[in-house]
């Protein structure tokens, strides 16, 4: 179905026009009908199938009709990129309108907040908020949502894993019950079904794709120790010249820097992201890589959703994710819009039951990768040195087995009783997650 047929304002058609958005995506067709007819939805739709442009273009079309200078639609996000990301698509949907929106998330400057202020007081036509922040400017009671008409949930799912249900329910409540509410959200756990009971209104429901990688990447897994995995990066990126963009993923933001200094050591054009760095540094970041000033990014899930870089050749997961879900965002940043891509991820032996659970949610068994016979070579404790770890360990257990005969043998002829032997446990430790 071609944009042109859903009956769009002409201003918006010229942008789309320009934009070169001429046919709609599967999520498009089906929402952008029903959220013009004025139904609550809830839509299951992973990334990179086009959502936002589904949740915004009908909006944007009924407020070419009912602009009144009040505050007309509320958008929440879970983080500060994809508020932001959501802002700079409605201003380019806009170029041939008067819609105005603003973007508004914790971590910005004073003069940001006082526009931030004056926005939520004067009147944008949209705001686009992160839940904590915008909870904080209605505390202060200068905020006023009285006239607002429509209120979208974006990446749901994702803002009730960071804790964000209770602002969600408090921030719904200073809006007009008349209000049209729609939920968006890649998965749909029992929360976000129980959070749809609590805000929607006999609301249809689309299910688009949900939890499956886009037919165009190439998913590539090895089984690796800790030593292997940066020489094996270093190799694949090494033989993939044409690759411009390359995310790693990481669970932990301690390893984001690991990862960093040893592909740097390596000479490659690298930098990390993670929670630890403030929203400019961030962004910054995030703008060097989309201008491919910086050819790989190494970031912890911040970036598995939200983000709108296009045209990623390689996605190396460097662990596997704790949730089943987050491997399809992580994977998902690359192959969109039916192009080609390479996913790598890196699975040791701790990763295993993680890895099927993967396998269990996309309905898909993998036939691990060999190794390149080099990489293969790098001791470390994993799957790949099973064997040779447990021959070590018959070793060490037949020497003690032969030690604790002797002292056996010893102690009975003192009249002791002989003492058992322990096993020595190795201590473990878990980095914070991002």
């Amino acid at each position: 179905m071609k944009f042109s047929e859903f009956g769009l304002n002409d201003g918006l058609l010229e942008a789309l026009g320009y934009m070169g958005f001429v046919e709609a995506t599967p999520i498009q067709e089906k929402a952008i009908p029903q959220i013009l007819k004025g139904q609550d939805l809830i839509a299951a739709a992973q990334t990179g199938t086009g959502k936002t442009a589904a949740f915004i273009l009908p909006i944007l079309h009924k407020l070419t009709q009912e602009q009144d200078g009040n505050i007309n639609t509320l958008v929440l996000a879970p983080t500060r990129e994809l508020a932001i990301q959501i802002d700079n698509q409605i201003q380019a949907f806009t170029y041939f309108t008067n819609i105005t929106s603003i973007a508004i998330y914790g971590g910005s400057s004073g003069g940001d907040f006082s526009q931030q202020k004056k926005a939520l007081t004067h009147g944008a036509d949209i705001i686009v908020a992160t839940p904590g922040k915008l909870q904080s400017h209605l505390n202060m009671g200068y905020v006023k949502f009285g006239h607002i008409k429509h209120v979208i949930l974006d990446e749901a799912d994702r803002m009730l894993d960071i804790g964000f249900y209770d602002d969600i329910i408090k921030i719904i409540k200073h809006t007009p019950k008349s209000r049209q509410t729609l939920l968006f959200s890649a998965t749909m756990p029992p929360k976000i079904k129980q959070l749809s009971k609590e805000i929607l209104r006999n609301p249809a429901t689309i299910s688009i794709a949900l939890s499956k990688p886009a037919e165009g990447v190439t998913q590539k897994i090895y089984k690796t120790n800790d030593n292997q995995k940066v020489p094996l990066i270093h190799q694949i990126i090494q033989a993939n010249p044409d690759f411009r963009r390359i995310i790693v993923f990481s669970s932990t933001k301690k390893n984001v820097g690991k990862i960093v200094r040893n592909l740097k050591a390596k000479g490659h054009n690298v930098e990390g992201i993670s929670s630890d760095l403030v929203q400019t540094e961030r962004e910054a970041v995030v703008n060097r890589f989309r201008s491919k000033q910086t050819r790989i990014i190494v970031a912890t899930d911040v970036l598995a959703r939200g983000i709108d870089i296009k045209n990623i050749d390689l996605v190396v997961n460097f662990d596997v994710p704790g949730d089943a879900e987050s491997y399809v965002h992580r994977i998902g940043r690359t192959a969109r819009a039916e192009t080609k891509g390479l996913a790598v991820t890196l699975v040791n032996r701790e990763d295993n039951y993680k890895f099927k659970q993967i396998e269990q949610l996309i309905d898909r068994r993998f036939e691990f990768a060999p190794l390149p016979e080099n990489i293969a070579q790098i001791k470390g404790s994993s799957s790949n040195s099973r064997s040779s770890g447990r021959h070590r360990s018959n070793n060490r257990n037949s020497k003690n087995r032969s030690h604790h005969h002797k002292n056996r043998s010893r102690n009975h002829s003192k009249g002791n009783r002989p003492k058992k032997n322990g096993h020595p446990t190795q201590n473990k430790t878990k980095d914070s997650k991002s």
